[in-house]
């Protein structure tokens, strides 16, 4: 059966992103020098305001507007922000269901981890390509002062049988000055920053592969003039691409203490665990926690006819090998270092750089 899946990546420039990567650099400011902190600092932003508010009780002495600016400026913006704050500690309720003899999760909550033997990865072709293609942009783009942060990528994958046979359609918009002309952009950003990333999926490479390049024919105005941003919006790109499910809340700002984000990271250190251990070829693992208990509410595990044992031999391993309390969690993916603005921008999943990527020794 075919069926065509499309994934999204957007760049640092996009004013979701960037309220993102400012989040979680001010969640790595906290943890460089208390890493018990308990941080959900978040941003919004809209022309050259920036509203900085949350929650943060920490041992850390934050500037906050100095390390917003200090993003904006890397990014591109050569404007003055005005940075408008309003932060509190965490409300004490929740801080005495979270800190106790043993640590336990910080909300209820239910987060979901992926993973598939169709890249070397683990991850769907069409997300993984998708933030190829931004991270190569992003590096072409510091190099040419013509063009800009803003940009987004969407690649379509097309499937035969469950397996992944050619790249469908490619669209890219990227801002630019008004200087370059549309079939300029068109050509360079094909040439230089898509097919070196394509090149390196020969196997799905092909002649009908569509490319749409800047398809509004102009995109001079951009990131937060051009639109808004706030924490959080982009869930599924910072995910699986659509595939697989998505949980109920988004992870950067948040230490680890909060399970949407330290939840979600080890159900896909489970998942691909049970790939790359060759139980199955595709594996999502669901969980689910209440606030101020240690142990998940649910477990389960789905791999869509793809096991090669029995489910509940599947689930055994798990059972046998995981520990899904939060405190182990934490310890286990060592989540208490300032990690975190380097997840911020082109996925969460997918680069072995962080510890939920691991393969564990059974």
């Amino acid at each position: 059966m075919k069926r065509i899946v499309t994934s999204e990546s957007v760049n640092i420039g996009h004013p979701d992103k960037t309220c993102d990567v400012i989040a979680d650099a001010f969640l790595d400011e906290a943890l460089k020098f208390d890493p018990e902190s308990q941080m959900a600092v978040e941003c919004a932003i809209k022309n050259d305001k920036l509203f900085v508010y949350g929650e943060a009780t920490t041992k850390a002495k934050i500037d906050y507007d100095k390390i917003a600016r200090k993003i904006l400026r890397d990014i591109g913006y050569k404007d003055q922000f005005q940075i408008i704050k309003e932060i509190s500690e965490q409300s004490p309720d929740i801080n005495q269901a979270v800190v106790k003899k043993h640590l336990c999760a910080n909300d209820q909550g239910m987060m979901f981890g992926y993973a598939t033997n169709e890249t070397a990865e683990c991850m769907p072709t069409s997300i993984l390509v998708a933030h190829k293609i931004m991270k190569k942009y992003d590096d072409f783009r510091r190099q040419h002062t013509d063009f800009f942060a803003d940009a987004k990528c969407q690649v379509s994958v097309e499937y035969d049988n469950k397996k992944p046979v050619k790249f469908s359609t490619i669209v890219a918009s990227v801002s630019h000055s008004e200087n370059l002309s549309h079939d300029f952009i068109e050509q360079i950003i094909i040439q230089n920053v898509v097919m070196p990333v394509l090149e390196e999926y020969p196997h799905l490479l092909s002649k009908n592969t569509k490319f749409i390049i800047n398809p509004s024919g102009k995109f001079t105005v951009w990131g937060s003039f051009s639109d808004s941003g706030c924490v959080g919006r982009k869930i599924v790109v910072d995910t699986y691409g659509g595939v697989g499910h998505v949980g109920g809340g988004c992870f950067s700002s948040k230490n680890a203490t909060k399970v949407d984000r330290s939840g979600a990271y080890y159900a896909r250190f489970v998942a691909k665990n049970v790939v790359m251990h060759n139980l199955a070829d595709e594996c999502e693992v669901q969980f689910s926690y209440a606030i101020g208990m240690e142990q998940p509410v649910t477990i389960s595990v789905d791999c869509f006819g793809t096991n090669k044992l029995p489910i509940n031999e599947i689930e055994k391993f798990i059972k046998n090998n995981f520990d899904f309390r939060l405190e182990n969690i934490i310890k286990e993916l060592d989540l208490k270092k300032p990690i975190y603005k380097k997840t911020a921008c082109f996925g969460h999943f997918g680069r072995n750089q962080f510890s939920w990527e691991k393969i564990k020794k059974i």
